[in-house]
């Protein structure tokens, strides 16, 4: 949808700076605000206003984004002077960084203001922005999402609205890290295995990617067998993947390889062969991490 009106953005790092673009490219009249003044040059020169403070950055416009490193960054923002004031009447759509907690808290205050307030998680590279790559998954109150959704639209290909509870999406990103850091960790260790052994490991990388479809099928799969406890019928146990861990920790040893990674992997799954659950699906390590002492 093409923009009309005028929108803020606060914070101008890679991302931040990628959305100001993105909205003036869809047709919105943008004002910005950022710490440092002089990131906002580029974009002044392609027709985007740079306010004096974020009062008036806010003051602007009846729906600001906020993308700053965090919610903390934030809350520091809504505390400059003549900013509280601002916001009644106003929709203030976050897309930093933070807890749920955070964003319940930072919720709260808006509200407290007469303001409203979106909580969002960005799936994407700031180059992604305003493309069909993008995702952006939202919570927040469903009147007011649906009144932003258009802003939203013209950043991400994929909208996803999360809940109404603030901390939804927030939960959601935090959960995401999780996975997406054992990812990144995962495979540089695999090519480290591979650099060891003298493979390329670009041709890695294309093995990897070979296997996406299985694995996005393999995601869904385990969220399901999780919820609803059906770890009982599986295609791979615990057993069969703590053989794999078990070798994948010796051939470590044996290439001289940092260990922590594989010792972390295969002392979970041990954990729950011990505890019984060697013939359940692989899934059922998460019994495991919910206890307090593992």
């Amino acid at each position: 949808m093409t923009g009309t009106g005028n929108i803020t953005v606060i914070g101008l790092g890679a991302m931040g700076a990628a959305i100001a673009g993105a909205l003036l490219a869809k047709g919105f009249k943008v004002t910005v605000w950022n710490r440092t003044p002089e990131k906002a040059a580029p974009l002044v020169r392609k027709g985007i206003t740079l306010a004096t403070g974020p009062a008036a950055a806010i003051a602007a416009s009846l729906v600001t984004i906020v993308c700053v490193s965090d919610y903390q960054a934030a809350a520091e923002i809504l505390d400059t002077t003549g900013v509280p004031a601002t916001l009644d009447g106003r929709t203030l759509i976050q897309l930093s960084a933070g807890t749920p907690g955070d964003a319940r808290s930072l919720d709260a205050r808006v509200r407290g203001e007469g303001g409203h307030c979106l909580h969002g998680g960005i799936a994407a590279w700031p180059r992604q922005i305003g493309t069909s790559e993008a995702m952006i998954t939202a919570s927040g109150d469903k009147a007011v999402f649906d009144q932003q959704l258009y802003v939203l639209e013209a950043l991400a290909g994929t909208v996803n609205f999360a809940g109404e509870a603030p901390g939804t999406s927030a939960t959601l990103a935090t959960a995401a890290m999780a996975y997406l850091a054992g990812n990144w960790i995962g495979f540089c260790y695999g090519a480290l295995i591979c650099e060891k052994e003298g493979l390329n490991v670009d041709e890695f990388g294309q093995l990897m990617e070979s296997f996406t479809p299985m694995l996005a099928t393999e995601v869904r799969h385990m969220g399901e067998v999780i919820r609803y406890n059906r770890f009982s019928d599986p295609e791979s146990t615990i057993n069969t993947t703590g053989l794999g861990l078990r070798l994948l920790l010796r051939h470590t040893r044996e290439a001289g390889l940092h260990t922590a990674l594989p010792a972390l992997a295969a002392d979970i799954f041990n954990k729950a062969i011990a505890a019984g659950y060697g013939r359940e699906e692989h899934a059922a390590i998460i019994k495991i991490l919910r206890r307090q002492d593992s």
